[in-house]
């Protein structure tokens, strides 16, 4: 199977799912990674006396490594303008991510659930960008069968360094047991990232990552939930794929 994940910046693979990337990884599926921007306006570059785009240099950089750490199949960085896609035509981010499901013609994709789990508006305008271009894109792509959004229980949400945005039991649909290696290995990503050491340590990231990584799924619902992103894709051998009903990702 191939997957995609989406993500607005450098290091919110390894803050969110990474555990579960190198699951995939580890049991043989493609695992690819687009990245919008390269985060380049964060305020760590202050510290290093880095301007916008000297940052975004550094953090692709890092992106390198974290490539090599979880062993992904493919990853692309993409230049959009860190914390300016509210900014954009929403119709160009639709297009780049358009481009890369052509490009790689995943079964599953993956970005963050509609809170984005931070609620920085990059990442609630990644959402919402993803989301409208896999509506169009199921329709033309065949092998495209599944949304998932990355989420954190609300429970989790509450134990955050930073406010955080949960999903409730109810919505989450499915639910990856990671074990102590793909830990490990999401562990090395996150020491890829040498310039937000300071930041990973802080938030005490490490210790809040866990050997559950939880998705909502786009018009799905399962009872029980289902263990791995893969199972029972819709559009399947007899079924149909959903338009509409169900919890989705909004």
């Amino acid at each position: 199977m191939r997957i995609l994940y989406v993500f607005p910046h450098p290091d919110d693979e390894s803050f969110g799912p990474a555990a579960a990337m190198a699951r995939q990884r580890r049991e043989g599926h493609e695992v690819h990674l687009l990245t919008l921007t390269r985060g380049g306006a964060t305020r760590q570059r202050h510290k290093f006396g880095y301007s916008v785009d000297e940052m975004g240099v550094v953090r692709a950089a890092e992106m390198e490594c974290v490539a090599h750490a979880l062993d992904l199949s493919g990853m692309r960085i993409l230049d959009l303008p860190d914390s300016g896609l509210k900014e954009l035509d929403p119709r160009e981010i639709e297009a780049a991510v358009q481009a890369e499901l052509v490009r790689l013609q995943p079964d599953v994709l993956v970005t963050y659930a509609v809170h984005g789990v931070s609620g920085f508006h990059d990442h609630l305008v990644t959402h919402a960008a993803v989301k409208r271009t896999f509506a169009v894109a199921r329709e033309e792509i065949p092998r495209l069968r599944r949304l998932a959004g990355f989420t954190i229980s609300t429970e989790e949400a509450k134990g955050g360094y930073f406010p955080l945005s949960g999903s409730t039991a109810e919505e989450i649909d499915c639910v990856v047991s990671v074990e102590d290696v793909d830990l490990r290995r999401a562990h090395a990503a996150l020491d890829c990232y040498v310039t937000f050491q300071e930041t990973i340590e802080k938030t005490g990231i490490k210790e809040f990552l866990g050997h559950e990584v939880r998705f909502e799924l786009f018009q799905e619902e399962h009872d029980p939930v289902l263990d791995d992103l893969f199972s029972a894709l819709p559009g399947g051998v007899g079924e149909s794929r959903p338009h509409s009903a169900g919890n989705g990702l909004a």
